[in-house]
């Protein structure tokens, strides 16, 4: 057993966190000394916090330093919560704020998912606005953005944030670790109502399976009704050519995507905005998720001032099959969000299918036709993807029918 811990982040450049340091003693109380801006109008509740997580970790005799840079409860309790264990490693009960009640929403796997906005796990002061700024997706991430020593830490920042976070009804995404240590990241995410888990560096069905695996016990142990769903991420050319092996390994899955710095770096080529060199990957990754029923979601786009740049890498990955883009940067949303929007001439070929498709049906009849072409399913489900497009970019109105 250690006699002193610390957790957190301290200094002049930190913002919404705080620095926790616990010293045992053989007695006289809790001591605490809290340093903080905020100490006049929250110091009472910050302390009061302090003392009921000492009760609830049995800690009777501990000089307590705080130092406070503006950080919420969530990230308090997470901090104190990792000193703690830091200090005591085989403690396992955990110390966890109230589930409120804007996350207890669930996701579908035919939902939308355009962009997604990465955000490092072991940095609390992204995550309160990151809603606002309305991804599709938000990604807490617990693997490349975390440092190998602070991944105990990003475990518990994420694990309180997915229950006292309003993602404004961003679909709730973690990037757990490679596996195995994934593995382990799954008992953190999963009993707090996650709604994807992105598995990095995917290079095999086993893999997906052995996540699966961990999450059916997790939900038979929690009681979890919501679904979890998975998106593996081909990021190596092991990946690629077993991309449709990985796609249709399991049910659950909603999406495949690719990751292509470290693809790049696996064939040791340099990673350009052209994209010649992650082509064949690109193609094989969006042709497995199609033939395995899924969405196929691309890479980010790393140059966060190149909005041009942007723009044209969306419009290219919607042009040969992609549905969506990883963002590094709230800023990188919008743009994505306009560059994948239907032009005027997909949206009215669009209306016309649903329009073909709801008399046909209004009528008995099984066989849909568009002048002299036949419309089957996938062309039916993908103008109704068009038409919510479209509505979700206010390029048509809910009325839309009336005005045909």
């Amino acid at each position: 057993m250690k006699l002193k811990a610390s957790a957190g982040k301290r200094g002049d450049k930190v913002r919404s966190d705080c620095y926790i340091e616990i010293e045992l003693k053989d007695k006289g109380g809790i001591e605490i000394d809290l340093k903080s801006k905020v100490a006049p109008l929250y110091g009472k509740s910050i302390e009061e916090l302090i003392l009921s997580m000492c009760k609830f970790f049995r800690i009777k005799n501990a000089s307590i330093l705080i130092e406070d840079s503006g950080a919420l409860p969530f990230v308090i309790m997470a901090r104190f919560e990792l000193a703690v264990k830091r200090i005591f490693p085989e403690i396992n009960e955990e110390f966890l704020p109230e589930m409120i009640k804007q996350n207890s929403y669930a996701t579908g796997r035919e939902r939308l998912r355009r962009s997604r906005l990465y955000l490092p796990g072991n940095e609390p002061k992204f995550y309160p606005n990151a809603g606002l700024h309305e991804p599709d997706g938000i990604i807490l991430d617990l693997e490349d953005s975390v440092a190998h020593s602070e991944k105990d830490a990003a475990r518990l920042i994420v694990r309180n944030a997915l229950r006292a976070i309003d993602f404004y009804g961003a679909e709730r995404m973690v990037r757990i670790n490679q596996l195995p240590m994934g593995i382990e990241d799954l008992k953190y995410v999963v009993p707090h109502n996650v709604n994807v888990i992105l598995i990095p560096k995917c290079e095999s069905a086993d893999q997906v399976l052995a996540v699966d695996e961990e999450i059916k016990m997790l939900r038979a142990e929690f009681d979890i009704t919501n679904p979890v769903y998975y998106m593996p991420i081909i990021e190596s050319a092991l990946g690629v050519i077993k991309s449709y092996e990985i796609a249709s390994s399991n049910e659950n899955i909603c999406a495949l995507a690719v990751g292509l710095e470290d693809y790049t770096a696996d064939l040791g080529v340099e990673r350009t905005n052209e994209g010649k060199e992650s082509l064949f990957a690109r193609s094989m990754v969006i042709n497995a998720a199609k033939a395995a029923g899924i969405q196929a979601i691309d890479t980010v786009f790393s140059d966060v001032s190149d909005m041009d740049g942007l723009r044209d890498s969306v419009i290219e990955a919607k042009a040969i099959g992609f549905e969506g883009k990883g963002c590094i940067h709230p800023r990188q949303i919008k743009v994505v969000h306009q560059a994948l929007a239907p032009t005027e001439k997909e949206i009215e070929k669009a209306k016309k299918i649903v329009t073909a498709f709801e008399e046909a049906e209004k009528k008995g009849i099984g066989v849909v036709s568009l002048g002299s072409k036949m419309i089957d399913a996938p062309i039916v489900k993908r103008a109704h993807n068009t038409i919510k497009l479209a509505l979700l970019n206010r390029l048509i109105d809910e009325n839309w029918r009336d005005n045909l």
